[in-house]
């Protein structure tokens, strides 16, 4: 994959990572495949980008769109270099509250959704021997909190199956990507996140959560552009990681998770070795 010049195909693009990672790479030269479900939100990209910028609407739960937004990028630019799964929303409710077809549509988008355009771009790029798969996840595809259970499992089951993938493609020159991201300020918090009926028994467990989540929008931390800036310059690298925390929260949340995780498995090593067949 050469430094500049890539062709970018990015889900989610109306806003949030989406719209800044587009504006990254255009800043850096790229050509881009905008999409959204609503690609006449994407009209100030156009204008950004000129002629290397290309939109068409993609709601990555319909088969035939993913297959048509992949295709015409080919059309377009002749390649795809980068594919960024980024499309996706939040939800917040315990796992009693949450009704279960909201969990399938949730789980539909950021998991399905991701796979399904992983899928459809895979033979190009393993037939060019190159590229990049960015996995947009979260801090919560590590670990989970009360009232996140629904968006953590989209997460962890993108995380599991991107490891996975990240080495069946490493032998076809791919690079798989997965990016966590604490609190940003993107529209997270706002008006798109889900939220479910609240059951007043959990409003001490979950109630927290929900109070963080109507209050975040426009106050968390993050910085989309520089989230964006990071992650071309994770590109760039010669030895990238499978995993990009970005964010303090995120680096000090997963750091503490994994000394959690340490410790249990120090604490009942014993016990867990014991079960073998003698």
């Amino acid at each position: 994959m050469t430094e500049t010049g890539r062709v970018w195909l990015i889900t989610g693009c109306s806003s949030g990572f989406g719209r800044e990672l587009a504006l990254a790479a255009l800043a850096a030269g790229d050509r881009v495949m905008a999409t959204a479900r609503r690609p006449d939100r994407l009209a100030d990209l156009v204008a950004a980008g000129g002629t290397r910028v290309r939109t068409a609407p993609l709601d990555v739960t319909q088969e035939e769109q993913v297959t048509a937004a992949v295709a015409r990028t080919l059309a377009e630019f002749g390649r795809v270099d980068v594919v960024v799964n980024n499309a996706g929303h939040g939800s917040v409710g315990a796992v009693e509250e949450l009704d279960l077809a909201d969990l399938r549509a949730l789980m539909d988008v950021m998991f399905f959704g991701a796979v399904a355009v992983t899928k459809a771009v895979l033979p190009h790029l393993r037939a060019r021997r190159e590229g990049a798969i960015v996995q947009m996840s979260s801090m919560g595809g590590q670990l989970s909190m009360p009232g996140f259970g629904a968006y953590c499992a989209a997460k962890f089951a993108l995380e599991g199956l991107s490891e996975a993938l990240a080495a069946e493609v490493a032998p076809f020159g791919i690079r798989v990507l997965i990016v966590e991201p604490g609190a940003f300020r993107t529209e997270f918090g706002g008006r798109r996140m889900h939220r479910s009926p609240a059951i007043e028994e959990y409003a001490a467990s979950t109630g927290p959560t929900r109070a963080s989540v109507d209050g975040m929008d426009g106050a968390q931390p993050g910085d989309p552009r520089r989230a964006a800036q990071a992650i071309l310059q994770v590109l760039d690298s010669s030895q990238p990681p499978l995993r990009l925390a970005l964010g303090n929260d995120a680096v000090d949340h997963i750091a503490a998770h994994h000394e959690l995780l340490h410790a249990d498995l120090t604490q009942w090593e014993k016990l867990s070795r014991s079960t073998d067949v003698e």
